[in-house]
């Protein structure tokens, strides 16, 4: 499934963001409130973020968001340490 947000013109007028960076911005700022709710895990937050996963955690810890560790994403992280 695929999911398209309409964002009212209106809207994407009153941001106070370049034209350029809002769909990042927006995109970022949805995954890291989805992330901080428990709603999304780490790695597909990062991936609606469209971001790597060193880049996503820089940016959850910047805002005090603490990391909601599964085992799955452990087991993931180990296996990215040793190369897998």
């Amino acid at each position: 499934m695929t999911v398209h947000l309409d964002i009212p013109e209106s809207i994407a007028n009153s941001l106070r963001l370049p034209a350029p960076e809002v769909e990042a911005r927006l995109r970022s700022e949805l995954a890291v409130a989805l992330y901080a709710q428990g709603i999304l895990p780490f790695g597909k937050a990062s991936e609606l973020a469209q971001v790597s996963r060193h880049v996503f955690a820089d940016l959850v810890t910047s805002r005090n968001i603490p990391r909601h560790y599964t085992d799955q994403e452990l087991s993931q992280d180990a296996d990215y340490v040793r190369g897998l």
